[in-house]
């Protein structure tokens, strides 16, 4: 056995095997009503399913697995022979899911996210926003979390959390033992972040995978469009998530005061990084104006960062590119399943016609927030949304393409019960 496989866990093992033995039983297994290819496809979502759940592979190399799948099964280069009166979809545009226009979008979305870790515009902005909220302890807590929840709209939600845990990890290290403030602190940072991230289009991978797969069936969502229908949720949930910590840990404190000692750099490249980040997010909140797509305006700071220097190469490679190849995934596994009949099959074993647009909406979130407790954020939507847009197309259901996946990608981020919910 190689070292590799030794430092493999129980789990890994387990999952690698399961997905074999999920992988095959559609091609000795015939389903009744669906198709020969759909056979193909399901066989490449049940080994994307369990590889996702467990993580018996990184989450990247499964999504880099189903692109690869579907070309050699489903596509024009299959090799292996297609059912008469199958239109294949080509080689190229399953590649295509590497480039689609939303990884574009949220690539830029990364580079403003470094790039303000790597001037300090993240502390410095935070050390000015919270001033205003004083000294009275559940202010300071409302502050922390507003500040993290608007960071995270256009921040890794990861990134976010780092961000906002060196400001309040020595605020928590100066209380009294006791004091139940010092777990409200704890909570407050990584619960904002989530709740934060549903806010835009870049806030989390989810979004992405949502829109990615609204616009395979020609729907085409604003950055604005996505701020005014996600946001009074986010609002809202940030409230009662305040209030909850608030109760469940009061502070032993009248005061409290916290100094961010972080002054943002006023070099050169550090102000042409901030016209550039003021410009982009301009250009995403006036797209009505304007009409310049979102993504268009997201590969805006990755031309003039790179062209100007600002970002070199060290800069480039910190890039969270597994996380792109994560969404070009479930882009990828989306039109495999639409194209080969996979979804309608899948939605006709429920009785969806029969359910009213509330009722659905509730149990796609639901649905959403109990597999997203247990695995990735990300690879909850890769496999949840394809299937929910699908089943909204169905003039049949009740319920919009939007509103499906838009609801599955907040029930995906607000999924946090548990440590290993989810990486903040």
């Amino acid at each position: 056995m190689s070292s590799k496989a030794k430092n493999m866990t129980p789990m890994q093992i387990t999952g690698i095997l399961l997905g074999i033995v999920l992988f095959i039983i559609p091609w000795i297994h015939t389903f009744e009503g669906l198709s020969p290819v759909g056979h193909r496809v399901f066989s490449v979502f049940l080994l994307a399913i369990m590889l996702w759940v467990t993580e018996a592979i990184p989450l990247h190399a499964t999504a880099a697995l189903i692109i690869f799948l579907e070309i050699i099964f489903i596509s024009n280069k299959s090799l292996l022979p297609l059912p008469e009166g199958f239109t294949p979809p080509s080689y190229s545009s399953i590649y295509s899911a590497l480039a689609h226009p939303v990884l574009m979008l949220f690539l830029g979305g990364f580079f403003l996210a470094d790039g303000a870790a790597k001037f300090k515009l993240d502390k410095g902005l935070a050390g000015m926003m919270l001033k205003p909220f004083g000294t009275k302890p559940s202010r300071i807590l409302l502050g922390i979390m507003v500040i993290t929840a608007l960071f995270s709209m256009f921040m890794s939600n990861t990134a976010t959390t780092a961000t906002m845990m060196a400001v309040v990890i020595p605020v928590i290290l100066s209380l009294p033992e006791g004091d139940k403030l010092k777990t409200a602190l704890a909570l407050c940072v990584p619960i904002a972040a989530n709740i934060g991230g549903i806010g835009t289009p870049v806030g989390t991978p989810p979004n992405a995978i949502a829109l990615g797969a609204m616009a395979q069936v020609g729907i085409s969502i604003s950055f604005v469009k996505w701020m005014v229908m996600t946001i009074p949720c986010m609002l809202l949930t940030l409230f009662f998530a305040w209030q909850l910590l608030v109760r469940m840990f009061p502070s032993n404190q009248t005061e409290l005061v916290i100094r961010i000692d972080a002054a943002m750099d006023k070099t050169g490249p550090a102000k042409i990084f901030y016209t550039v980040a003021a410009a982009t997010i301009l250009l995403w909140l006036t797209e009505p104006l304007h009409g310049i797509s979102s993504s268009v305006v997201g590969f805006l700071p990755v031309v003039v960062l790179l062209a100007t220097s600002v970002f070199k190469t060290k800069d480039l490679q910190n890039i969270q590119w597994h996380v792109l190849w994560l969404v070009a995934g479930g882009i990828a596994l989306g039109t495999g399943v639409t194209s080969s009949g996979l979804d309608t099959w899948m939605i006709g074993l429920v009785g969806w016609e029969t359910m009213n647009a509330g009722i659905i909406a509730a149990v796609l979130c639901l649905a959403a927030l109990m597999m997203g407790s247990v695995i990735s954020h990300s690879a909850t939507a890769n496999l949840l949304v394809p299937i929910g847009i699908s089943m909204a197309v169905s003039p049949e259901i009740a319920i919009s393409p939007v509103l499906a996946g838009v609801f599955i990608a907040i029930g995906s981020s607000l999924a946090m019960p548990l440590p290993i919910s989810t990486p903040p």
